[in-house]
């Protein structure tokens, strides 16, 4: 069932809302809002009449260019949300978005679905989207928790390698605390799913016409993979971003604008 535009425009007077509550509560954040709600709103309608062309066209190469150019966006968002220096982070984060979003895209495509065509924009690009999407807040938090406990706490680390740690077991507590902090509400969303919270896609799926059996493996499939790209990702930025920020002597560099 499509919704026409009045009745979206009927559906969006529910922003009212938490505007009013926001303004009634001094929080500042209603201009944010305003601005964040019209910025999605012209961007969903802008991707909608891209992605049709692009579902039309249809071209292996054109689909690819797409996904790097999430990747890139994606990048950029990180180092504005994280605070980090480009040079930190641009590099490692990219390549972490890129390789797991197309390891375990890739994954999924060919050995779940058994496409014989996985770079089919209808299947390719909504997988890949999802999958960065997933990746980028884990990696925002654990990018941030990260550094910000090795700034915060440099002296314990410094006191780990004078004793004769390596760099690595110099680095893991601050590892283990920025995965633990990113990955924690991923845990808790798996646990109560299906029972406290029906998911966005499965509900679109049946929404759309989708058995709910289908829709459940579906949604089943795409907790675990966009846990298993976020957690490929986090760690390869993590460890790919740790040679930019250390001097040869193990010495943290200035890594925050």
């Amino acid at each position: 069932m499509d919704i026409s535009l009045t009745s979206l425009a009927i559906g969006l007077l529910l922003l009212l809302i938490p505007l009013f509550f926001l303004w009634k509560l001094r929080t500042g954040l209603v201009r944010a809002t305003l601005i964040a709600a019209g910025r999605m709103i012209v961007q969903l309608f802008l991707i909608s009449i891209y992605l049709r062309y692009l579902f039309e066209w249809d071209l292996p190469w054109l689909n690819t260019l797409w996904v790097i150019v999430m990747a890139l966006i994606a990048t950029h968002t990180i180092g504005q949300r994280t605070g980090l220096k480009r040079r930190i982070v641009a590099v490692p984060a990219f390549t972490g978005f890129l390789i797991s979003a197309l390891v375990v895209g890739f994954f999924f495509l060919c050995l779940v679905l058994r496409l014989e065509h996985p770079f089919t924009a209808q299947y390719f690009i909504p997988i890949m989207g999802i999958l960065m999407g997933n990746m980028l807040g884990v990696n925002v938090l654990s990018l941030s928790t990260f550094y910000s406990g090795l700034e915060r706490e440099k002296a314990t680390y410094y006191y780990l390698l004078g004793n004769g740690a390596t760099r690595f077991e110099a680095w893991l507590p601050f590892m283990r605390e920025a995965v633990i902090k990113s990955f924690t509400p991923c845990i808790a969303n798996m646990a109560v799913m299906g029972i406290v919270a029906l998911p966005g896609t499965m509900i679109g799926q049946i929404l759309g016409g989708s058995a709910p059996d289908v829709a459940v493996k579906y949604q089943m499939m795409i907790v675990v993979i966009t846990m298993s790209a976020s957690m490929l990702s986090l760690i390869l930025a993590l460890w790919l971003s740790t040679r930019n920020a250390f001097d040869a002597f193990g010495r943290l560099k200035q890594v925050k604008k």
